[in-house]
């Protein structure tokens, strides 16, 4: 099995100087949607489009969708970290919300910013949702190994067009990487970027292996943003 992350392309976090909770893309994060849409289409075929309900998300995966004629499937649970609601905020409070919220200690960042969901529940949903997509396509956690997994029949190549925060917990899950309440900053994703990882038969089960990371070959340079 291979699992293609797509972190979504650039998003209007502000409209007029007010933060936007579930924002549309950019002209430029459009473009990026286009591009990667392009080279995932000229690969070898997708089985499935897994997307985050996030307008950001659905967006993204719209050209992905008209390029290769797979219907994409919304996951809910796919969603980004649910921030507080902050409808009609100026987006400098929340720029300065966020800045103050980086020297938090460890404790206060698996809590989260208040009114909003603690990391902790956010790396539960990511983690079991994976787990059960998974196992709906065949692939489960070897009991007594925990870095294994039983691998049935190939289910294909699968795309996931999500998040930063979403792909990096992900990607950490099924690395067998010890979670902390920063993945996004650990494993970080840029807009538009891909993230592959194989399943390998090794000592008996299965392994996943990354194979490429915040790969962005796909853009030119003007269009890398983060």
């Amino acid at each position: 099995m291979e699992l293609v992350f797509v972190r979504h392309g650039q998003p209007r976090w502000s409209v007029d100087g007010i933060a936007q909770p579930d924002p549309i893309l950019t002209e430029i994060g459009r473009r990026q949607a286009e591009l990667v849409a392009r080279r995932l289409a000229g690969e070898r075929p997708i089985a499935e489009i897994l997307v985050s309900p996030a307008v950001r998300a659905v967006e993204t995966a719209a050209p992905l969708v008209e390029h290769t004629g797979v219907a994409a499937t919304v996951i809910a649970d796919l969603v980004e970290i649910q921030m507080p609601d902050w409808t009609g905020q100026p987006d400098e409070t929340v720029q300065r919300i966020f800045a103050d919220a980086r020297d938090r200690p460890p404790a206060a960042w698996w809590e989260g910013i208040p009114g909003g969901e603690s990391f902790a529940d956010f790396h539960q949903r990511i983690t079991a949702t994976v787990d059960r997509l998974l196992a709906d396509r065949g692939i489960a956690p070897d009991p007594d190994h925990p870095h294994l997994w039983r691998a049935g029949a190939d289910p294909g190549r699968v795309v996931v067009v999500a998040h930063a925060g979403t792909n990096a917990v992900a990607l950490g899950h099924l690395l067998g990487a010890e979670p902390t309440p920063w993945e996004w900053e650990r494993f970080i994703l840029y807009h538009a970027s891909l993230a592959r990882i194989r399943t390998i038969p090794l000592a008996g089960e299965h392994v996943f292996s990354l194979r490429t990371f915040n790969d962005r070959e796909h853009l030119p340079p003007a269009l890398r943003t983060r």
